[in-house]
């Protein structure tokens, strides 16, 4: 079970630490909170938790509406991430499990 998997899992008392150890996984040195591996990371999780919430709410159309603007933001961070670095993005896209 992988740290996104974990994310999605527990409740909002736990969420800030469980996002702490999130970024603590993808993270590029002591402080990053916001390198592009890191805001993948957290938008992958979120994907997680939003897709399973439309599996049980399929009329959620707003939830539906985010997710995509999710995705879309997510597609291009890896877009982004491939220009400036291909091996740190096949590193992330083999250690998320995302399919390109």
């Amino acid at each position: 079970m992988t740290l996104s998997h974990v994310y999605f899992s527990v409740g909002l008392a736990e969420e800030t630490e469980v996002k702490g150890k999130l970024i603590a996984g993808y993270r590029r040195s002591e402080k990053d909170t916001g390198s592009p591996e890191v805001q993948i990371a957290l938008s992958n999780a979120r994907i997680r938790e939003l897709t399973e919430h439309l599996k049980t709410h399929a009329k959620d159309h707003h939830s539906r509406r985010g997710l995509l603007l999710l995705v879309g933001k997510q597609r291009r961070l890896l877009n982004y991430l491939r220009d400036i670095d291909v091996e740190r993005y096949r590193a992330l896209v083999g250690k998320l499990g995302i399919r390109r």
